[in-house]
């Protein structure tokens, strides 16, 4: 259990959308996915997933991890389409109606809820997709299909807050589908297979020290040393266990950095980028722009409207 509470620790969560739909026309889609984690609730009507087309009860919630292909149905009768996944968002509007969550109980048409959200292990590994964890209903867990409804009434408000609430929420759902997995000992043999790199302890121990020391020297012969392997191996080590070389990743934990400190503070551009690594401004300031296709100035200005707004 410690080690799922530390691979907690380690995973970012990040909302990305939500919205509620009516059923327009019945559809079933072949390898229907989702770009990110996505859960869709079922209200009311007929839904139905995979080669078998299991039946997803009213109530019940699907969880479809990034990029895991499925067969979709959406509605029942003999009038359904059949379309493939780039016909069908490419005439999305025909089958899927956008309703305000007060209106699906009174709504006569088939209704679901669709939340999607992100979730990476130290900012670089997809959490449920790099398990190999396949599509499934999650049943007789009403927590998460609670979860899911206040994420899309939360949308809905225009109340201070709610992005900070969208956070919020959107870490303990995740929290509660690994809950969910592991009381019903689901994915057992995915769980051992795919989960065995995220107990190395160099890798946690090179994960730390970058986040802890983004101003210093991240070159490869420190992080070797951090992970006691050698200068020449450490940068196909870190890229075989998580995609992306080192060097990649701390560029990118470093701006990042620099996108919190321009929102958060009042420090200059310069200063900036000396607290997230860069002792050249110039330089910070073409790498900031070639990765967020803006000037840092103008970043901070677009916040602040934002903010005032």
């Amino acid at each position: 259990m410690d080690y799922y509470n530390k691979i907690i620790e380690s995973v970012h969560i990040r909302f990305l959308k939500g919205n509620n739909f009516k059923i327009e026309r019945p559809v079933s889609v072949i390898n229907y996915q989702e770009n990110e984690n996505g859960l869709i609730l079922l209200h009311h009507g007929t839904m139905k997933f995979g080669d078998e087309q299991e039946l997803v009860n009213e109530g019940e919630v699907l969880f479809l991890p990034k990029g895991r292909k499925t067969t979709l149905t959406l509605g029942a009768g003999n009038k359904k389409a059949d379309l493939d996944f780039e016909q069908f968002s490419d005439n999305k509007r025909k089958y899927l109606q956008s309703i305000s969550f007060k209106d699906i109980k009174s709504a006569e048409e088939d209704c679901i809820s669709l939340v999607n959200f992100e979730s990476k292990v130290f900012d670089v590994v997809n959490f449920f997709n790099s398990l190999d964890i396949p599509p499934f209903i999650i049943r007789f867990n009403d927590r998460v299909a609670s979860l899911v409804e206040d994420i899309v009434k939360e949308l809905e408000t225009g109340t201070v807050g709610k992005e900070r609430v969208l956070k919020s929420l959107s870490e303990i759902l995740m929290i509660e589908l690994l809950r969910h997995i592991l009381k019903n000992r689901l994915f057992t043999e995915e769980l051992s297979t795919n989960a065995t790199y995220f107990k190395d302890p160099r890798l946690i121990d090179l994960f730390s020290f970058i986040k802890t020391n983004l101003s210093g020297d991240l070159s490869n012969k420190v992080l070797a040393k951090v992970a006691n392997v050698s200068e020449d191996y450490v940068g196909q080590y870190f890229k075989m266990l998580t995609g992306i070389n080192p060097q990649d990743y701390i560029e990118y934990q470093r701006m990042e950095a620099a996108v919190d400190l321009l929102r958060t503070s009042k420090k200059s551009i310069r200063d900036i980028g000396k607290e997230v690594g860069y002792k050249d401004t110039a330089y910070f300031c073409r790498r900031f722009k070639m990765m967020y296709g803006v000037p840092a100035g103008k970043m901070r200005r677009r916040e602040s409207l934002i903010n005032v707004q």
